[in-house]
């Protein structure tokens, strides 16, 4: 296992746990919220500003990276962490998901994927052995294997196909991964809404041997309930002393539902691309700052909250940036939307800490249930 990786378990209340991920590049606090910075930047945020949102770590995208501007040239040019300026952890995803989502005639053999580029459909490759190849030029300080995403629905038959080469694909992920001291590797379960497949794939990623476990497969369609259903036995197959990864989610209640059943890291760009929208996350819900009822509102978006939008401006001010097309819009909903996520890990990792986490999770949902502040 990665020499200078560890994970610490700090506390657990229930079966929701609070820990520290020491990496040669910093500590990561758990359960964590990763900021996704997919070419290399968090769009519309300084790194530095990311960092004060309380963002331990950053998720940067294999496939978007692979192909503009390569990884080859950000390998020339120092690494990831300082072509981006970001000298804290990275965690890169294997560009499974992005094949999957975004390349045109994709074509999955035994040996990997060939695809057109989204961006100028030239051909590419990415195979097991070429993903840990990009993500080592990268230089990120946490690598995932490289899988198959399932499809949701996907039947019985499907997944388990699926599922069966995503672990052999991570035996040859963890072969030409080799031996970095500093740089984690994480293998990542599969099986779609099926246990026993999900018990299997455990069992093939455990005999491999990671330094992390993530549950991939999920947010991709099924909805919150029947997450949460697979949620309740997933985490549970993975091993206690390892960080657990739930990959690619999500709305807050997603977040909260997961850090209670389990999980300890997980990633999304909604904060960020809600910010470019207009949407916006509070204590009370999510508010839309297009909505008129803003345009006279001197109060800030949320009262509680401590970042630099709510401390300086107004919800009028908002509303009028986001109507005029200002990029300052952006900016700073993206930072309240990354700070609200934050203090929500913060929050969590309080409560559970002081064994308190039942009552912190019906307060976050009575909370949120009260709705927005009264118009003027």
């Amino acid at each position: 296992m990665a020499t200078g990786f560890r994970f610490d378990l700090k506390a657990t209340d229930g079966k929701a746990r609070t820990g520290v991920i020491e990496t040669p590049r910093g500590e990561i606090r758990t359960p964590a919220f990763m900021p996704v910075g997919t070419a290399a930047t968090v769009k519309a945020m300084l790194p530095e500003s990311v960092r004060a949102t309380g963002a331990d770590i950053l998720l940067g995208n294999t496939y978007h990276l692979m192909l503009r501007p390569t990884a080859e040239r950000i390998d020339r040019l120092g690494g990831l962490h300082k072509f981006m300026n970001w000298d804290r952890p990275i965690l890169t995803d294997s560009g499974g998901f992005q094949v999957m989502s975004l390349a045109g005639l994709r074509k999955l053999t035994e040996k990997g994927v060939t695809f057109k580029s989204h961006v100028d459909g030239s051909k590419h490759e990415i195979t097991p052995e070429r993903s840990m190849e990009i993500q080592r030029l990268l230089g990120s300080d946490i690598v995932m294997c490289f899988d198959e995403c399932t499809p949701f629905p996907a039947t019985e038959a499907q997944a388990l196909e699926s599922m069966r080469l995503s672990m052999r694909w991570a035996q040859r992920s963890r072969d030409a991964f080799g031996d970095r001291p500093g740089h984690a590797l994480f293998g990542i379960q599969q099986g779609s809404v099926f246990r026993d497949q999900r018990e299997e794939s455990a069992e093939a990623l455990q005999k491999i041997g990671f330094d992390g476990y993530a549950v991939g497969g999920l947010a991709v369609g099924e909805g919150q309930d029947m997450m949460f259903d697979v949620l309740e036995y997933a985490p549970d197959m993975l091993p206690v002393d390892k960080p657990r990864y739930l990959m690619g989610v999500g709305k807050p209640d997603d977040i909260v539902g997961a850090v209670k059943r389990g999980i300890d890291m997980m990633d999304c760009v909604l904060p960020s691309r809600s910010g470019r929208t207009g949407q916006v996350f509070t204590r009370r819900g999510v508010l839309n700052i297009k909505n008129a009822r803003h345009q006279d509102d001197p109060r800030p978006l949320d009262e509680e909250c401590g970042c630099p939008a709510c401390r300086n401006y107004s919800r009028a001010y908002f509303h009028h940036t986001f109507r005029a097309k200002e990029i300052i819009q952006s900016m700073l909903l993206t930072w309240h939307n990354l700070h609200y996520y934050q203090d929500l890990m913060q929050g969590m990792r309080d409560a559970i800490s002081a064994g308190t986490f039942a009552a912190w999770e019906a307060d976050f949902h009575a909370k949120r249930a009260e709705g927005d502040i009264e118009p003027l």
